[in-house]
């Protein structure tokens, strides 16, 4: 292990000036913070404080380093203080104590004498129904041998003469070899950052080509603003270990470490097994900020207008486990929704071919009158280029499904069940409509369809599709037999 030295040869406080910070922004509550601070050290151990840091820093994540690798530089001892003085805790560090209360009375300046009860504070409680909750207890001020609730003015406090920060503030013990003036860089973790994307579409009046637009907005929770800042986004599920905070994947400290020059415009890039988005210009990002800025735009995409109609009614959790179904109820409870989904390929040859961030999309639709009308909204995962991205609407007005079962049979002595269904749809707008009619093989592995009315598709091992084209003002009917044998 390095010698650093058994005694301190040398003990002072070292000047830093922050230079332009850099942060890269995680779509789960957290970010990575680079700065570059001046550092003017002597050779051997000076005392260096640093107060431009956040309020949720993690302390076990902090790299202080010289990025030129000259300057051999260790950090003996680091304390880390986030409980800065404010009014509150000022007045609960003088509770006991009488300071004086600067107050205006008619037009004039009067100083007040208050002894400090009570200061206030925050204290957990219970409510009726047992859960805890904050409450605020209200400073009780004695001033002439009364008691009151409120404060009787500004308070003025003595000074403290101790070491109490305003700001959450970085402590260190460095030891360096030489005498050196250089600048450091340095990294952490925090809580506070996070971003997210949202997508607007725009359909013209009668086409299915629209226009997309992405934004990201950025959010700011740390305590701290981040002046004409390189600002960088994640996009990927990386993993966080939530009970232990200090715990991180190596790779996010790699990722602290990567820094490139700004483009003119949002870059992307594959970066380890995630993306990242480079923001055009440095920004100033404020405490309890949030900031948008667009990062994609695409101005003809082809979508498809997809109408699905699954009438089982299943429940969200059924799965098919193996066992035979023989509950004859099972999945006869009819829904009659028609369900529009908006399809479209992410692909160079569509106007886009970009990694696309979970988010929301929201969708309008030109009006004849030329305004926007909103049409429907719904959120989707992290997309690669190249995938298909469909997005749940909402149900069709004029689109109605009824499904019935019309027979049941199951054998006494042989292992088969034999079910037939019939499904209705009704088409009550003016326009012709194709109605994708999705059916859930819920009873066994092993079945065959028998006599259907229309051509199906098996879309996996227990699902059939049967695209069926209703004309306007008209009917369809799906029939079909499935026997399931063991």
């Amino acid at each position: 292990m390095k010698n650093l030295l058994p005694t301190f040869s040398a003990l002072l406080i070292a000047g830093i000036v922050s230079a332009q910070p850099a942060i890269t922004v995680y779509n789960k509550n957290f970010g990575v913070v680079r700065d570059t601070v001046a550092l003017d050290l002597p050779s051997g151990i000076s005392a260096v404080s640093y107060s431009g840091v956040t309020a949720q820093l993690e302390p076990e994540s902090v790299i202080l380093r010289d990025p030129s690798g000259k300057i051999d530089l260790s950090v003996v001892e680091q304390s880390y203080r986030a409980d800065p003085v404010d009014q509150m805790r000022l007045l609960q560090m003088f509770e006991g104590q009488t300071i004086r209360f600067l107050k205006v009375v008619d037009g004039k300046e009067v100083i007040e004498i208050g002894k400090i009860i009570r200061a206030p504070s925050q204290v957990m409680t219970t409510n009726q129904y047992g859960n805890p909750q904050q409450k605020r207890l209200e400073p009780i001020i004695e001033v002439d041998g009364e008691l009151q609730t409120r404060l009787p003015g500004v308070p003025l406090f003595p000074s403290l003469g101790d070491d109490s920060v305003l700001k959450p503030t970085l402590t260190w013990k460095l030891f360096a070899d030489q005498q050196a003036s250089f600048d450091a860089q340095l990294s952490y973790l925090t809580n506070g950052l996070s971003w997210k994307s949202d997508y607007n579409l725009v359909l013209p009046e009668t086409s299915d080509t629209v226009t997309l637009t992405g934004w990201v907005s950025i959010e700011n929770t740390t305590g701290k603003t981040f002046e004409q800042a390189k600002i960088k986004l994640i996009a990927g599920d990386v993993n966080k270990v939530e009970p232990q905070r200090n715990v991180r994947r190596e790779k996010v400290y790699a990722m602290a470490m990567a820094d490139r020059d700004a483009a003119p415009k949002v870059e992307e890039k594959k970066f380890d097994e995630f993306h990242m988005y480079s923001l055009p210009l440095p920004t100033t990002l404020r405490d309890q900020e949030t900031k948008q800025v667009e990062f994609v735009r695409a101005a003809a995409v082809q979508t498809t207008k997809r109408y699905v109609y699954d009438g089982a009614n299943l429940p969200s959790n059924w799965r098919f486990y193996g066992g035979v179904n023989n509950n004859q109820s099972y999945g006869q409870n009819a829904n009659p929704d028609i369900a529009i989904y908006r399809e479209f390929e992410n692909l160079d040859a569509n106007g886009l071919g970009v990694p696309l961030p979970a988010g929301r999309m929201r969708f309008y639709r030109m009006d004849d009158d030329g305004q926007l009308e909103f049409t429907g909204e719904n959120t989707i995962d992290h997309t690669p280029k190249d995938e298909t991205i469909r997005v749940y609407l909402g149900n069709a007005f004029d689109l109605i499904g009824e499904r019935t079962r019309t027979a049941l049979y199951t054998h006494p002595s042989r292992d088969l069940i034999r079910e037939t269904f019939e499904v209705e749809i009704r088409n009550r707008s003016e326009e012709l409509v194709t109605v994708q009619v999705v059916e859930h093989l819920y009873r066994w592995s092993n079945w065959e369809i028998q006599k259907p009315s229309h051509q199906f598709a098996k879309t996996d091992a227990q699902t059939v599709e049967f695209p069926v084209t209703v004309k306007p003002n008209g009917t369809q009917t799906v029939t079909y037999t499935v026997e399931y044998t063991w």
